[in-house]
């Protein structure tokens, strides 16, 4: 008997400890909404600059910083793509800008960080260091304490204004790399993995036993968006149409597009997910705490679609070194109001509107964008983004039609 209830004790005891440590970011700093009730966000995803980083990049996230004041900087991959003689020199001038300004930040790799000679398991580290306390990224691990899959999948929690409860959840996964067949052929890109969603769904399980039973909602940030933003934004084709279309693990697309499913923003490339799909998206619609999943990795696509109550929205790229276009180039801000947390507030902060700003050095620069050039790119964005609008009608009153 005595055996009996020690052996209750010690499970009971195990699932506490993997409850909280499943959720439990490392000591550094408390995210909580301010007095106002607002979280303010900034993804930035897809910088992949050289080394020295470009001084018309390094003031565009500068004056990012100055004019929104975020609580939390989320950068989204494809950091710095410099030489490796020049990497750990490149990361620490980026985590310098969030250090100077006072800003806490973490990241999510992307398929390019580690393409110059040092492994992400030798890249985390860099952050850590030259980040300081303002970095607030970790590696978490498996629920049995295990090496997950990839470096850097974590999730930190936002504390209610008056710091009673958890009142937020944030999850940024690493997407990993890419994928290939068992004689090495490259597939294409990776994905979020089985023993990360494992993860993923083990921490919503903690974080809403922790409050009472209620679901805490989450936000997602990953590099390599979703294998069902393809399906809903172009068709199916019962064949493989070779570089006519994109293929995945057994299905095959067209490259015609939906438009009628684009809530908003632009797309301009087909969008590159993995070619596997473990099931993350579908453990998201089934454990109901995440609003939206932020990715980067296609530079000019700043789109939205939803699909089963979940927001797939890309960023477009803040590079100045890799290829964008000047139409919606820049980060993303992203509102939270602790009054209504079902839904939040996203805004597209484009390098050509900074520019404008009265305060901005961006167009006295040498490689700067003059303020004619950015004056046409706002101008002919929105009339692009109009033209989708009224195609996307057209679309669907076509599809009902048919």
């Amino acid at each position: 008997m005595t055996k009996k209830i020690l052996s209750v004790f010690l499970a009971v005891l195990m699932v506490f400890v993997c409850a909280v440590t499943a959720f439990a970011a490392p000591e550094k700093h408390t995210l909580r909404f301010s007095e106002d009730g607002k979280f303010k966000i900034i993804h930035i995803t897809d910088i992949q600059d050289d080394y020295p980083m470009s001084p018309v990049a390094k003031q565009f996230i500068k004056e990012i910083l100055r004019n929104y004041q975020p609580d939390l900087v989320v950068l989204g991959g494809d950091n710095t793509v410099s030489a490796k003689e020049d990497k750990e020199a490149s990361i620490k001038e980026m985590c310098d800008i969030f250090v100077e300004s006072g800003t806490y930040f973490t990241q999510v790799f992307g398929n390019h960080d580690a393409q110059q000679g040092y492994d992400r398991e030798e890249l985390f580290p860099m952050y850590v260091k030259y980040g300081g306390e303002y970095f607030l990224g970790y590696d978490a691990a498996n629920v049995d304490g295990s090496d997950m899959t990839g470096v850097g999948t974590h999730n930190l929690t936002v504390k209610s204004s008056d710091g009673t409860k958890t009142a937020y959840n944030l999850y940024m996964f690493d997407s990993n790399m890419y994928v290939s067949d068992e004689n090495g052929n490259e597939l294409g890109y990776d994905c979020v993995n089985p023993d990360q969603i494992e993860w993923y769904k083990h921490t919503s399980a903690a974080l809403k036993a922790e409050n009472g039973g209620v679901t805490v909602p989450a936000l997602a940030f990953q590099h390599i968006i979703v294998q069902e933003a393809f399906d809903q934004l172009f068709y199916k084709s019962p064949v493989s149409l070779g570089s006519a279309g994109r293929d995945f693990d057994g299905v095959s697309y067209t490259y015609l597009p939906k438009l009628s499913a684009i809530r908003d923003g632009l797309l301009f490339e087909a969008p590159c997910p993995g070619y596997f799909n473990h099931g993350q998206f579908a453990a998201m619609v089934e454990t109901g705490d995440v609003k939206a999943i932020f990715s980067g990795h296609d530079h000019v696509n700043d789109f939205t679609v939803t699909l089963d109550g979940i927001n797939i929205t890309n960023t477009a790229a803040a590079t100045m070194h890799s290829y964008g276009n000047d139409y919606n180039r820049g980060a993303r801000l992203i509102v939270l109001d602790e009054s209504d947390l079902s839904t939040y507030e996203t805004s597209n902060i484009t390098y050509a509107e900074t520019a404008l700003r009265e305060d901005s050095e961006l167009s006295k620069m040498d490689g700067g964008i003059s303020k004619a050039h950015a004056s046409f790119a706002i101008a002919f964005g929105s009339f692009l983004k109009a033209l989708v609008r009224l195609l996307g009608v057209f679309t669907m009153l076509s599809d009902k039609i048919c």
